[in-house]
């Protein structure tokens, strides 16, 4: 018998906004295997589970999709087509063997060696970012860097024309926007729909001229892979497109945002990294694990099975919740503890298995350049108000705005 907690009651609310891991404490503690009448699905919220989860294939990732369009009125599931027709084709929503077919294809044109080579342009952004407002001793941090980073290098990499940064980062929040109550709202999913339409006609003129006329970008470089014979077909390189701006950007955006936040509210971690740059990888993993990004992954049942007692049926939906996973007292010692130096730190949350995420390593170097580069240059950085307001999604976690002050700048 499930015991009560109060994960629905709550979820989105002021309060579990401002802090989840108090939830997912309870979850852990009282009811690690819990049916979410909100969220229509199981939550798994254990380290050992969700772990497990993420790379056991009853739990797939095709069923996704659909079965949050079902929970759809009839009459607006059927014109959900230019959504699902292009979100099933995103990687994270494909499996074996496709999956498989996809990622071996896009590692070819998504490589180390491209990643690495963004860092030149990485440091040129976080630069010019900060020249902009780093003698006025304050700014809005989300809208001044974390929100404008990722964008403008995800559409560098791409090949976007700066002109249109704007529209693909507000195609990217209608989409992202989808699943993010719990429960399918009609306008947002419309939004959405619309967003899926015009960013496919965007992208389908973009790889007709590269096509043409290739570029040292990733739209020139998907279009041109090629592995034992087999390409992306048109579908799929407009889906990859796609992806990779909402993949490109609302991560590290939450990174970047999620991260500052937490070194403001610990001055004495935010300090030591100051004095310590080098410590810049382990504090990036830290910030990953002590706030996620993404707050949890969706599968679905492509069988019934049970888990710890508790019978899941074919196609219901089992939440993974990356955030609960990666704050769990038996995974971690003292896991509500920022500390920077954390190591060993195997924390979930770019995923696990074969949908580990794309994205990790850019993410990675675009937070170990940017967190370095603030904290050399805006000195005693502090936080003007503790009134934070988070973003309204069950998933995907970021301060909407983080007003900051300093009181001297090194240029």
């Amino acid at each position: 018998m499930l015991t009560h907690v109060r994960f629905d009651q709550d979820l989105l609310t002021p309060a579990y906004l401002r802090d989840p891991y108090a939830y997912y404490r309870e979850l852990r503690e009282r009811s690690p295997v819990y049916y979410s009448e909100r969220m229509s699905a199981w939550v798994l919220s254990r380290y050992v589970d969700v772990h497990a989860g993420l790379k056991d294939p009853r739990l797939i990732s095709g069923l996704r999709v659909d079965s949050y369009v079902d929970l759809l009125p009839p009459d607006v599931q059927t014109t959900m087509t230019p959504l699902t027709r292009h979100m099933a084709k995103w990687i994270g929503n494909l499996d074996p063997p496709d999956h498989n077919r996809l990622r071996a294809l896009v590692n070819k044109a998504f490589t180390p060696r491209m990643v690495a080579n963004q860092r030149g342009l990485i440091e040129a952004v976080v630069k010019e970012l900060l020249d902009v407002v780093v003698a006025n001793g304050e700014m809005d941090f989300i809208e001044a860097f974390a929100y404008p980073l990722p964008a403008i290098v995800i559409a560098e990499m791409l090949g976007v024309p700066p002109e249109d940064r704007d529209l693909f980062m507000g195609w990217s929040q209608d989409l992202m926007a989808f699943t993010g109550t719990g429960r399918p709202d009609v306008d947002v999913s419309m939004a959405a729909r619309d967003a899926a339409d015009v960013l496919q006609d965007y992208f389908k003129d973009l790889l007709e001229q590269r096509r043409a006329e290739p570029c040292e970008d990733l739209i020139s470089a998907l279009a041109q892979v090629e592995e034992a014979g087999d390409k992306l077909n048109e579908q799929e390189l407009l889906s990859m497109c796609g992806f990779r701006i909402v993949a490109g950007h609302e991560t590290t955006m939450s990174l970047l945002g999620n991260g500052m936040l937490a070194l403001l509210r610990h001055p004495d971690q935010l300090e030591k990294l100051r004095q310590h740059p080098d410590l810049i990888e382990t504090a990036v993993e830290e910030m990953l694990r002590y706030d996620s990004p993404i707050q949890h992954q969706t599968r679905g049942a492509g069988e019934a099975f049970e888990w710890h007692g508790q019978t899941i049926d074919k196609n219901e939906r089992v939440i993974l919740l990356l955030g609960a996973a990666n704050r769990d007292p038996d995974q971690f010692p003292n896991p509500d503890t920022f500390d920077l130096a954390r190591v060993p730190n195997r924390h979930v949350a770019f995923g696990f298995g074969i949908h580990y995420c794309l994205g990790a390593p850019l993410a990675r170097l675009e937070g170990q350049i940017a967190f370095n580069e603030l904290l050399r240059r805006c000195v005693d950085m502090q936080l003007t108000s503790e009134d934070i307001e988070y973003r309204l999604h069950t998933s995907n976690r970021n301060p909407v705005s983080l007003p900051v002050t300093w009181t001297r700048d090194i240029p």
